[in-house]
């Protein structure tokens, strides 16, 4: 009886250039959050350490029932390993060239082109909506205040719940940042 190593196909014969889906670069980023990329990994060890051993148990089956050429349950076997081989394949690129990103979260800091949401701590007034932007697109009657004024700077990095402390040519004042988006 032919031993598990047996098996393997060569990569030529595999779907889609042996990947088993649309093909990429080798050096094409896959952006994932850290949970993201333990599901990739985890995925990658069931195939590895259950799935192949699954399927060449299948095959063994297949190929005891003798004549393969008539064999549908051969084929569905060799398929499903041609399947599983392109997803190894895929998994493994996807991890090799994974890139990390930040989880969103309620608490996100403000930065150039984000909304943020103020109360004026020292005035006690209503709260107040101002945009974030380069200084060529400031524009203080629609709200949008340069990076490089003293407000704009003061918000720079800050968080929801922060309070920041702003010293401008009106005097010092203070502010809680109540949204950022």
């Amino acid at each position: 009886m032919p031993d598990m190593d047996d098996f393997t196909l060569p990569e030529d014969s595999l779907p889609s250039g042996g990947t088993g889906a649309t093909p990429i670069g080798d050096d094409e980023q896959t952006l994932v959050t850290r949970e993201g990329l333990k599901k990739l990994q985890d995925e990658l060890d069931y195939l590895k350490k259950t799935r192949r051993q699954e399927v060449a148990q299948r095959l063994k089956e297949a190929i005891s029932y003798g004549d393969l050429s008539e064999n549908s349950e051969y084929e569905e076997a060799k398929n499903e390993q041609a399947f599983v081989e392109g997803r190894v394949l895929e998994l493994e690129r996807k991890i090799k060239n994974a890139k990390i990103i930040s989880e969103k979260t309620a608490h996100r800091t403000v930065e150039i082109g984000s909304t943020v949401v103020v109360r004026n701590k020292t005035s006690r007034d209503e709260p107040e909506t101002y945009t974030i932007v380069g200084a060529t697109e400031a524009d203080p009657v629609e709200n949008k205040i340069s990076n490089e004024s003293p407000l704009g700077k003061a918000f720079l990095s800050k968080k929801t719940g922060d309070s920041v402390e702003v010293i401008a040519p009106g005097g010092t004042f203070r502010y809680e940042i109540m949204k950022v988006a």
